[in-house]
Formats: C-alpha cells, sequence, structure tokens
C-alpha cells in the first residue's frame, strides 16, 4: 500500500506556467496521427512545452530531462485548457503526459470535495500513478492519494473528510464514496480517463458514466487509451468537447521491437520449458489464464528452485502489493500472473514474458507482450501453444500481424538457454514429429476439445465461472485509501 505523507503548507501558492494562463482554447483542427520514432525527432524541452518550473525542477532530480513523444504532443494543448484524447500504448509516458497538466491546474480543494481525479482500472495502476506523481504534487504543495480496492474504507474516508486534492481511483470503489455522501465531485474541475480501453474491457464503463454524470459543469477532460474505437470512442463523444487528437503509433511498433517466439510443447514438458526459460531470465513475467492456475504455476516453479510469486485478483491488497514489490526488487525474479492483476503493471527491466497460457485475443497479447521491451530496453515474448491451442494461435496471429512458425522444443533442447540466439521461421505451420526438439513443418491437425469433436476458437479457453479470471468477484476493484491526515 503506498502512503504519501506530503508536507503541506495550507496557503501554498500554486505557481502558473505562461502557457497555462489565461490562454484560450485553440480553434477547431484537423487531428494529428503522429508516428513515435517522428516525434521523437524532435528536441523539445519541458520548459519549452510550458511545464512549470517547480516541476521541472522535481522532474530533473529524479533524471527526468527530455520529454517522451506522447508528452510533446499532448501537453500543449492540455495546458492550454483543452480537452485531449491520445491514443498511446502502456509505457509510452502518459502518465506524466495528464499529470503534469494535471498538477499545475490542481489547486487546494475543500473538504471531501477533490479538485482533480484520475479513473484507472485496476487498484495496481492506481498505485502506480499515485507514486509516480507524488514527488510533483510535493513539489506543489498538493495532496494526493490512490483510492482502490483491499484496505479498510474508514482510513479513506478520513482521509477524504482531510481533505485531498486530487484522487485516483478506481470505479468501482469512487461509486461507493459518492453514494455514502463521503465525497462529493461538485468542485472536479480536471478528469483523466487512463487505460479507458481496459475499464472498458472489464466492464467499468457504466460505472464510469455514473461518476462523469454527477460532475457539475465542462471539467477539462483527458482521456488515453490503447484503442480509440467502440466504447472508448463513444466516452470521447459524450464526455469531451472538441478535443485534441493524437495518436502515436503503436500496434505495429509493440510487436516489432520484440524478439518473439512460439514454441510448440507437450502438456507435459510445458512447465518444464518454462522453467527452463525462466532460468535464464533476470526477470521473467508468466502470464496464466485463472487465479487457481496462477496459484499452482507459481508453485510447481517455486518447487524447481525458481523463486517465484503470483499475483491475481483473489489475494488480498497486501499480499499483491507484497508480491509486486518482491518481483520489482529482484528478490523474486518470477511473476505469475493473470490478465487482471496485470493490467496496468508498469515495472522496468523485465527481460521475458511468457504466454503460459495463451492470451484471449491479438489485444490481450499486445498487451502482455508490452511488459517488457520498455523504454528502449530489449526484451523477450514466447508463447507455449499446445496441440489443442494452435486454431487460437493462428487466429492470434493473423490479428496481430505476424507470421511466425511454431517450433516444438522438449525440455532439453538447446535453444532454450538462449531463445534470442536463433532465427524465429516465418510462416505458421504445425511441427511435426509428435514433439520433436527439432521442429518442422507438414499438416496442421484441427484441434479437438475434450467430447473429440473439433474445437471452435474459444472452445479450450472455457473454465468454471468460479475459477475465471474475470468472473465478476475478480472483476471488481474494492476499495482502499492510503495516506495519512492532512495537518
Amino acid at each position: 500500500m503506498s502512503f504519501f505523507s506530503l508536507n503541506r503548507t495550507p496557503d501554498a501558492a500554486i505557481a502558473e506556467s505562461p502557457a497555462a494562463a489565461e490562454t484560450e482554447v485553440h480553434p477547431t483542427r484537423p487531428a494529428p496521427v503522429v508516428d513515435e520514432s517522428a516525434a521523437a525527432d524532435q528536441t523539445v524541452t519541458f520548459e519549452e512545452l510550458g511545464v512549470a518550473r517547480d516541476l521541472v525542477a522535481a522532474l530533473n532530480e529524479r533524471g527526468i530531462t527530455s520529454p517522451f513523444p506522447v508528452q510533446v504532443l499532448t501537453i500543449p494543448d492540455a495546458l492550454a485548457g483543452r480537452d485531449v484524447c491520445g491514443k498511446a500504448k502502456t509505457g509510452s509516458g502518459k502518465t506524466l503526459a495528464f499529470g503534469l497538466p494535471l498538477l499545475m491546474g490542481t489547486t487546494t480543494a475543500k473538504k471531501r470535495r477533490p479538485v482533480s481525479i484520475v479513473l484507472v482500472p485496476t487498484r495496481e495502476l492506481a498505485n502506480q500513478v499515485a507514486d509516480e506523481l507524488a514527488p510533483l504534487a510535493e513539489a506543489r504543495g498538493l495532496w494526493i492519494t490512490a483510492i482502490y480496492g483491499g484496505v479498510s474504507m474508514s482510513r479513506q474516508i478520513n482521509a477524504l473528510r482531510s481533505g485531498v486534492d486530487l484522487i485516483v481511483a478506481t470505479p468501482g470503489r469512487l461509486n461507493d464514496l459518492l453514494e455514502r455522501g463521503e465525497m462529493s465531485v461538485a468542485d472536479v474541475r480536471f478528469v483523466v480517463l487512463d487505460e479507458a480501453d481496459q475499464m472498458a474491457d472489464m466492464g467499468f464503463l457504466p460505472q464510469v458514466e455514473r461518476i462523469l454524470k454527477q460532475i457539475d459543469g465542462n471539467p477539462q477532460t483527458l482521456l488515453f487509451s490503447a484503442t480509440l474505437d467502440g466504447a472508448v470512442g463513444e466516452l470521447v463523444r459524450k464526455y469531451q468537447h472538441n478535443p485534441a487528437t493524437h495518436e502515436v503509433e503503436s500496434d505495429t511498433q509493440s510487436v516489432d521491437s520484440l524478439e518473439q517466439r512460439f514454441i510448440g510443447v507437450s502438456t507435459d514438458d510445458r512447465l518444464e520449458v518454462a522453467a527452463k526459460i525462466c532460468a535464464g531470465a533476470t526477470r521473467a513475467l508468466v502470464f496464466v489464464r485463472t487465479t487457481h492456475g496462477a496459484d499452482r504455476i507459481a508453485r510447481q516453479l517455486a518447487a524447481t528452485g525458481l523463486r517465484t510469486q503470483a499475483i491475481h485478483g483473489r489475494l488480498s491488497q497486501s499480499k499483491r502489493e507484497r508480491a509486486l514489490a518482491a518481483f520489482s526488487d529482484g528478490e523474486s525474479p518470477v511473476l505469475v500472473a493473470t490478465n487482471v492483476a496485470a493490467r496496468g503493471l508498469h515495472v522496468d527491466g523485465i527481460d521475458v514474458v511468457i504466454h503460459f497460457d495463451p492470451p484471449e485475443d491479438h489485444k490481450v497479447y499486445l498487451h502482455r507482450s508490452g511488459r517488457t521491451a520498455r523504454a528502449g530496453e530489449e526484451g523477450m515474448v514466447v508463447t507455449l501453444v499446445l496441440p489443442e491451442q494452435m486454431r487460437d494461435i493462428a487466429q492470434i496471429q493473423k490479428d496481430a500481424g505476424l507470421d511466425l512458425a511454431i517450433v516444438s522444443m522438449k525440455p532439453d533442447d538447446k535453444r532454450l538457454l538462449d531463445l534470442a540466439a536463433w532465427d524465429a521461421p516465418a510462416g505458421l505451420v504445425w511441427p511435426t514429429g509428435g514433439g520433436s526438439s527439432q521442429g518442422g513443418s507438414g499438416r496442421r491437425p484441427a484441434p479437438r476439445g475434450a467430447s473429440g469433436r473439433p474445437a471452435g476458437r474459444g472452445a479450450v479457453r472455457a473454465v468454471s465461472h468460479g475459477d475465471h479470471e474475470g468472473s465478476r468477484r475478480d472483476r471488481e476493484p474494492a476499495v482502499a485509501f492510503s495516506r495519512r491526515r492532512r495537518p
């Protein structure tokens, strides 16, 4: 649990940037779609973007001196008072892209009436956003807290009664507090919707809309998402006014910048193959489908001598935080995670991502895979493929724009010692030889379900309701508060 105790001066002056003061909204203009590499060529400083000097100094103290492309594109419009709609991948620098303008516009709030709110899909992301913004908020004399599930609601209520200027929250719990009358959004002037596509996927948009409908007037709204279509596009139409839309190309980049391997395994060999790959990694993130599967695979990997932690929606918040801290610090270099628990998981230095269970679709594949190769680092993504999963993997590759062979391997295959040393062959083919370590090509058998009938897409993913990570119990964040009372 993050804990922020920022020494606040009640009458702290909020310095305004020249770019933010008395600036009229830009006239309507076409929304630019910018390639990240092109934006990266621009030599721009935070000062030139209009960021206030005290925040620039705080950034410099943390070694952050050059803005990322998404920050170059969106910060000027946000400081000018425009609604901003940003499309960019996870890990592209979105937190500072919305956080810096947000902090420059946030002022001292009344008790239980925050000025700014950031809505995020998961408690992990709530903590990480608050952690990243906390030193900057301290530089401005602002109070910030993360609200999410897993700890006492009374602590959160006490903090709100003391006064919080900026809240980073999951939608479900924020609605609970509003319904209890413990806070009001009547004074909210700035709203951020972070990872809006993930909130849509997790079924949180009705809760998001319930919050937005209670906000008086027309708050400045900044929306960031990996996709802007479907339900997210409806949010943009309903709750943003003439937004400045910026797109940093991401999907192709997110796969082309990674080393990717698809390895055919048998049911008996899958765990041992995964263990061999994890043993050669500095930090490995292993994705599984269910909460029970996460616990089981973590125990089995630990039995091979690997220091392993599991993280999923049914763990208490304290256990989730301990597992994540152990992984981040390198104490446990292997983390087994479910999709829901890993949404918003930002840990640097993950050199291998393993899809132990296949992702549901290409979007999940890209999201999982994006946990590695962050900030220009190298990364490896390995998908383990059982024979009956071939059809699903073929569709995922097609949708993701991939054309890579599935190469079968046994646990004693020497190629597992250095997956980056051999080139991934092209052409999605079925390995022959009954799991031969040499791979090969041949006819692709139709995958079959337990009944012996051909299985359609998704058939191999069928699990009981109580075991599925996407069940309502797992998808509904509870509440938590993470800060001491205001003096």
